[in-house]
This record gives C-alpha cells, sequence and structure tokens, in this order.
C-alpha cells in the first residue's frame, strides 16, 4: 500500500520545498480515516496511523469502555475489555487493528490527492509569506503580458504576477512586453483564485519610495518626507523637512546639477516635481505650496481651516494652474483650503468676508510659479 518510496518522499518534499513533513502526515492521516469510513461505513469509530520510521499504516477501530452498552459499534463493558487485556477500566479505549488488504487502492489515491492538495496550499502560504514582505515596498519587475490596457509584470523570485490597472500606470506610458519596470507594491490580497498582488506606479508611495532611492539622506532619516501630494503623469509636490541644521533638505534632493531630481523625474516619463520645504508656520508653508508662483502675502481663517493668497496680477494663471492643477495640489500638500487672489482684488474686499490674520512675505519668501481658477477645496489622495 504505502511503502518506504513514499516515506521518502515526503522526507524530500520537506527537504525541497520546506514543507513541514508532520503536518503532512497529521493531514493524510486525517484524509485516510475519512476515506476509510466512506468505504466501510461510518459506525465504527477508526483512525488511520502513519509510521514514518517503520514506513507503515495500520488502521484502528476503535472502542471506549463503559459500564453499560449503548452503542456496540462505539462501545464495550469493561468485562468484555479485560478478556482483551485485565488493566483496562471504564473510560478507557480499546483499539483493534482493521485488515487494510482492500484499502490499498482507495489509500494510494487518496494519499496522492492530499499530498497535491497539501503541496498547493503550502506553497501558496510560503509564496504569500515572502509577498507580505514586499507590500509597500519598490520593486523591479518584467512585463509579462498587457490585456486590455492592464499590464502583468513578474515579481522576481516568484512564481506570482504582480496587477497593474490602467489607474494604477502614469497617464500615456507605453510598455512592451519583457521590458523593466520600477513598480510600487501597494496590496496584496489572497482569495480563492490565490494571491493577488496589486501594484502602482501612480500613487504618492511610488515617489516616496524613489526618494529613498535615489537619496540616501532621505532614506537614512535625515531628511523627511513630510507629506507628497500628486497629480500622475504632470505635477507632484514633495515637502521635505530636516532638523539638521547644516543640511540643506531642497538642495540635497536636487542633487549636483539637478541629478538626483532628474534621475526621479525621467522615472515618471518626464513628470514635474516641485520640491517644498516643510514649514509648521501655516503661512510660510501654504506660500511655499504655491511654488513656483510668487506669493505677496497669505491670510488665514483658524476656524474654517481656510486661507486667501494674494499673489501678482500677472502671476494669478502661474498660482493657479492649468485647470486649477497648482492650487489643487498646494491645498492638499497643506491640508489648508487655498482662495487665490489677484492683487487688485484686496482694494475690493466685501465686508461680510470672514476676519483674516494676515502676514506680508518678504521677496525671499515668496516664490515663482502656476494657470487659473478662484477657490480650491482639498482634496483626499486617491492613495
Amino acid at each position: 500500500m504505502i511503502n518506504k518510496d513514499f516515506f521518502q518522499a515526503l522526507e524530500d518534499l520537506e527537504t525541497e520545498k520546506k514543507i513541514d513533513k508532520d503536518t503532512f502526515i497529521a493531514t493524510l492521516e486525517t484524509a485516510l480515516t475519512s476515506a476509510y469510513k466512506k468505504m466501510y461505513g461510518e459506525a465504527k469509530s477508526s483512525m488511520v496511523k502513519l509510521n514514518p520510521e517503520k514506513a507503515t499504516i495500520k488502521i484502528y477501530s476503535y472502542k471506549t469502555i463503559v459500564d453499560e452498552v449503548q452503542d456496540p459499534d462505539k462501545e464495550i463493558s469493561l468485562a468484555e475489555a479485560r478478556l482483551i487485556k485485565k488493566s483496562y477500566k471504564v473510560g478507557d479505549i480499546v483499539l483493534t487493528e482493521e485488515s487494510t488488504k482492500d484499502f490499498g487502492r482507495i489509500a494510494a489515491q487518496t494519499a496522492k490527492q492530499v499530498v497535491m492538495q497539501k503541496l498547493k496550499e503550502m506553497e501558496r502560504q510560503k509564496a504569500l509569506d515572502e509577498l507580505s514582505e514586499k507590500e509597500d515596498e519598490l520593486l523591479t519587475t518584467v512585463v509579462k503580458r498587457i490585456d486590455n490596457g492592464t499590464v502583468y509584470v513578474q515579481i522576481s523570485n516568484t512564481h506570482t504576477e504582480g496587477v497593474m490597472l490602467p489607474s494604477d500606470q502614469i497617464p500615456g506610458e507605453k510598455f512592451n512586453v519583457g521590458d523593466r519596470v520600477k513598480v510600487y507594491v501597494k496590496k496584496i490580497k489572497d482569495s480563492f483564485k490565490g494571491t493577488q498582488v496589486q501594484v502602482t506606479r501612480s500613487n504618492v508611495g511610488f515617489i516616496r519610495k524613489l526618494f529613498e532611492l535615489e537619496i540616501p539622506e532621505v532614506a537614512s532619516g535625515d531628511i523627511i518626507i513630510k507629506n507628497i501630494a500628486r497629480d500622475p503623469g504632470n505635477r507632484t509636490k514633495v515637502a521635505v523637512y530636516t532638523e539638521k541644521q547644516n543640511l540643506d533638505p531642497i538642495g540635497t534632493c536636487v542633487g549636483f546639477h539637478g541629478q538626483r531630481i532628474d534621475t526621479i523625474s525621467s522615472e515618471i516619463n518626464g513628470e514635474k516635481i516641485d520640491l517644498i520645504e516643510y514649514s509648521d508656520d501655516p503661512l510660510d508653508y501654504i506660500a511655499k505650496a504655491l511654488s513656483p508662483a510668487k506669493v505677496i502675502s497669505v491670510e488665514t481663517n483658524e476656524s474654517l481651516h481656510s486661507s486667501r493668497v494674494i499673489v501678482p496680477e500677472d502671476k494669478l494663471s502661474l498660482a493657479i494652474g492649468k485647470n486649477g492643477q497648482n492650487v489643487r495640489l498646494a491645498a492638499r500638500l497643506t491640508g489648508w483650503k487655498i482662495e487665490v487672489k489677484p492683487e487688485s482684488a484686496v482694494a475690493e474686499k466685501v465686508v461680510k468676508e470672514p476676519e483674516y490674520e494676515l502676514t506680508e512675505l518678504s521677496d525671499e519668501d515668496a516664490f515663482q510659479g502656476l494657470d487659473d481658477l478662484e477657490e480650491i477645496t482639498p482634496l483626499d489622495d486617491e492613495d
């Protein structure tokens, strides 16, 4: 029935696949017991025991010793039990070995099914455990196939595909089978269909990991990324900060001759990146966030968590940005509602408007910058 070759195969599986043999045997015993009951009936209590050391399989029926027998298939009287062994007492289990002669073919089939099923389960779990460590990481993958705009990438050293939906791609990107592409692992899901790895190039996590990859000071924590606001394929704003007085966070991220920031921008197909120095002062932070627009002054209303920004007449469209992109990203980056007004509007203030705290910014604190809109409420980052 089950011979030495079978048990040797289990040993090999444990060595090659790192699958625990004892767990395998316990599962197999349960399956064989179930198969035996189906073959010979459920009335008798029975169990199958595998002995790897002796390379044997044995089937036992068993009965519980009771004072008064009510179910002869599962119970035995104390008097009858003591005919088998004098030391038996009530509550003990009496085992009787059953013949395995007619059970051999069924056992072999069941063992094969269990082995295949357990192999799939354990390999799937092992793959899931390995992949779970890659969540929120940047990986270099290879494009395996493309189907209706969805890109499937091969994750290195695994048998698992990463799925990159059209919404997770940078607008305008084109891929070919065989292309090497960096992706960010945003979610790993386990379902009845198997492990699904969702990867992306369009969310802010991808930008954060690119900064960590290309800028050692970000990876080490000397420079902290406070927040990121992104319009994939168009523009990204990154707020950076450092507590080290001798370190320039903007210059460090830009790199010598712009090499660092250019490398990151090239990876995202030339997407513009605005580096903003984070400030605890919301007035200063909001002004910087509208970069590259020049800002004359910023007013805030704490209770409404809103602000009004005054810019030169000829810089209004630049501050707002095309389709409101610049001010929208600035609002998302800072968490403040931002209303942009031209300098001429200051003289036309409506009395009904709420009182604001006003601060004048020096020329050094002013910034150059983006196109046209009146008021933008910060949007929640899609990612």
